[in-house]
């Protein structure tokens, strides 16, 4: 059987039997879309079908996009990855480390023993979480009267590290502060900067942090998985005029759109607009950048928002300038040396320099890491493997 055959075939009957609403994948190689699918719905009780345009909100697979703004910023020497990101950004200066919290349940915080740095923050190095990954920060928020980073609100950002930057490896905001690098030093809202020299250049004319009216036609709904295993079409949405653009996980896509980044990657940083970056740029960002610190499993705080995910423990991953690296092979026949990443709403992209081919998968589903959706994506990316 054709990848064609085999592919349509898995996702339409994850699909048809309900495991997901509607999915997208697309797979291409340096020249080239090679598969491309459609299945289920955009919303569940309502009659458009997903199609190969389909619009989603592609969460933390944003972030390679912000740190491909930083590394251009960094190439014109207007950035550079290891002084105290300070410099240009004077509010990271005042970020401070979460020791614990007083009898009165106020935190106790300390000066971080280093400075904070470009490289730790697309590393995710510097310290920083994520609410829905650490009770500690949900603890600061309550006593701050914080929101939540889905607010899109600056004070949202001004939460502490929860260890010494450059000591291990922790998810959570540092892209969306290197975001805030990016327009400090370009003096453009992230957005503009994003669509002007990383956006334009790729062709990718259906991704934004606020929807066209033409995307939010296309767009398909966020689905909760209850308890019971049930979907459920919600509202939830990025704010449309946010304070703060979120460089960590606040754009819309597509998967064509986001396939156009990938392609640019495996072509060591050109694309059909020119050369978005250097090659030894693209080699930076895709090779070990954390030293002997390894990718960490992550832990749920929040469980309408993301499941655990587990690492394989005899893989270590290690992470670039960008994305997650796996060091030996996978069981999907991924390749050691391959990137990959994801976002909350249960998309996936993986990009494998050696067979020169990658992939995007997307649906919309939370909690992350779900019990239906992650395991279809692994299948995908193996039936990829198994026919090349």
């Amino acid at each position: 059987m054709s990848l064609k055959e085999q592919a349509d075939g898995l996702l339409r009957q994850a699909a048809e039997a309900g495991a997901v609403p509607g999915v997208v994948a697309m797979v291409t190689n340096r020249q080239g879309t090679v598969y491309e699918g459609a299945f289920g719905k955009r919303s569940l009780g309502q009659d458009a079908p997903m199609t190969a345009d389909t619009v989603g909100l592609i969460a933390s697979m944003t972030k390679a996009l912000t740190s491909t703004a930083a590394l251009q910023l960094v190439e014109q020497g207007r950035l550079d990855l290891d002084s105290p990101a300070a410099k240009w950004l004077p509010e990271l200066g005042e970020i401070q480390v979460l020791e614990g919290f007083d009898a009165a349940g106020q935190p106790r915080l300390r000066a971080p023993k280093r400075p904070i740095t470009l490289r730790h923050l697309l590393t995710h190095t510097a310290g920083f979480s994520y609410e829905f990954l650490s009770e500690d920060i949900q603890k600061y928020q309550a006593a701050k009267g914080l929101k939540g980073i889905f607010s899109c609100e600056l004070a949202e950002l001004r939460l502490p590290l929860l260890s010494d930057p450059g000591e291990r490896w922790g998810y959570g905001i540092n892209t969306d502060w290197a975001g805030r690098v990016v327009e400090a030093v370009s003096g453009q809202k992230l957005g503009a900067y994003l669509t002007q020299h990383v956006l334009e250049p790729l062709g990718m004319r259906d991704t934004a942090f606020c929807m066209t009216p033409q995307m939010r036609a296309r767009k398909a709904a966020i689905h909760q998985r209850l308890e019971d295993g049930t979907l459920v079409p919600t509202d939830f949405e990025v704010p449309q005029q946010p304070q703060f653009e979120m460089g960590g996980g606040g754009l819309y896509s597509t998967v064509g759109d986001y396939l156009k980044f990938i392609r640019m990657i495996l072509n060591r940083g050109q694309a059909a607009g020119g050369q978005v970056l250097k090659p030894e740029t693209v080699e930076l960002m895709s090779t070990n950048q954390m030293g002997a610190l390894d990718v960490l499993p992550l832990k749920s705080a929040n469980r309408m928002l993301t499941n655990d995910l587990v690492l394989p423990p005899d893989v270590p991953h290690k992470w670039g300038l960008a994305y997650m690296i796996n060091t030996k092979v996978l069981p999907t026949g991924r390749p050691a040396g391959s990137l990959m990443w994801a976002g909350l709403t249960n998309c996936y992209y993986w990009i494998d320099p050696t067979t020169g081919i990658g992939g995007v998968f997307l649906t919309q589903i939370l909690p992350f890491a779900d019990v239906k959706a992650m395991p279809l994506f692994f299948a995908f990316e193996y039936t990829v493997y198994q026919s090349l």
